[in-house]
Formats: structure tokens, C-alpha cells, sequence
């Protein structure tokens, strides 16, 4: 028979999540399948578009850089391009490794690209498909506070995360006082 000590019976029931059981119980949660998939659309795409700047292979990029923003430009409209193809590679990745912060520039570089498409007449419909995707960057990022627990300025402002404890543990540091008794 099982002895329990003042503490185990005055402490509060919780529920805690095992190590292995946490992944399982997130992969059938709708919002982190939500998260989880525009996590890998904002990896995939900008990397993918990033890297045909330079190609070329799923259109010529150049012609979307609106005439009134490239005139100024000390280079041409296609070697602008190469420096749009690195942006895109570096906010994929970035949104890889920290996508509460990824997000937000994702979402920030696609409201350049729309204000850019709005200047080139004919591609009105293109920005208008931009929009949507800058709508579903600032959901990555409502989501990804949720399931990103590093602040948005990360590593310049942390601040400590949060693990998953086996159930039942209690940390080294904590003392526990139950019933006045030390």
C-alpha cells in the first residue's frame, strides 16, 4: 500500500504533458496544422522565387519592377532583381529559424511588392494575389506567438523559454510550502 506524504495530498491536481505526448497532441490541434502549414509556404515560396531571380525559369522578374522605381536605381531592372532574389532567400530562412519574426518581415516585403504592382499598370491582379498572401503572413505570425515562444526581437531581447517537464517533476529551484509547514 502506497504511502503519500501532506504535500502530495494538498497539492493541486494539473496535468502536464510528457515530452512524447506533446508533439501528438499538437499535430492534431487545427491552429498548429494552420501554423505548421504556412510555416512551410513562407519558407518554401520566398526561397523558391528568391532563387529564379537569378534563373529566370518561372518568369522574367524584371518586368514586374515598376518603370518609375527602377529609372533611379544605378543598376538595371534585372540586376535589381538579383538583390530581390537574396531579400527573399534570407526572409525564407529567417522564417525558418524565427518565424514570429519571419513573419513580420515576409508580410513587410510583400506590402513593397504590392505598393510596386500598383504602379505597373496591367498587374493589378497580381497584387491583388499579394495581398492575400501578406493577409496569410500576418496569420503565420498571430499563430506563430502561440507556437514560437521566442519574443519577436529575439536574440536582442530574450527572455527564458519555457520547456516541457516529465509529469511530476518539480524544479531544483522551487520549494514547495503546503499547510503552513515548511
Amino acid at each position: 500500500m502506497a504511502t503519500t506524504d501532506a504535500r502530495d495530498r494538498n497539492a493541486p491536481e494539473t496535468q502536464t504533458l510528457r515530452p512524447r505526448q506533446a508533439p501528438r497532441r499538437l499535430h492534431r490541434d487545427p491552429s498548429y496544422q494552420a501554423y505548421a502549414l504556412l510555416r512551410g509556404a513562407f519558407v518554401v515560396a520566398p526561397v523558391v522565387f528568391g532563387v529564379d531571380k537569378f534563373t529566370n525559369l518561372l518568369v522574367r522578374w524584371d518586368q514586374y519592377l515598376a518603370p518609375v522605381l527602377a529609372r533611379p536605381l544605378p543598376v538595371t531592372a534585372h540586376q535589381a532583381m538579383y538583390a530581390v532574389g537574396v531579400v527573399e532567400v534570407l526572409a525564407g530562412l529567417l522564417v525558418l529559424l524565427h518565424p514570429r519574426l519571419g513573419s513580420v518581415v515576409v508580410a513587410a516585403w510583400l506590402g513593397g511588392i504590392i505598393v510596386n504592382l500598383l504602379l505597373v499598370p496591367g498587374y493589378y491582379d497580381v497584387a491583388l494575389r499579394d495581398f492575400g498572401l501578406l493577409l496569410a503572413a500576418v496569420a503565420l505570425q498571430r499563430l506563430a506567438t502561440r507556437y514560437d515562444a521566442r519574443p519577436v526581437l529575439w536574440p536582442l531581447r530574450s527572455r527564458p523559454v519555457e520547456r516541457l517537464a516529465p509529469a511530476g517533476a518539480v524544479p531544483a529551484d522551487s520549494t514547495r510550502v503546503t499547510g503552513g509547514h515548511a
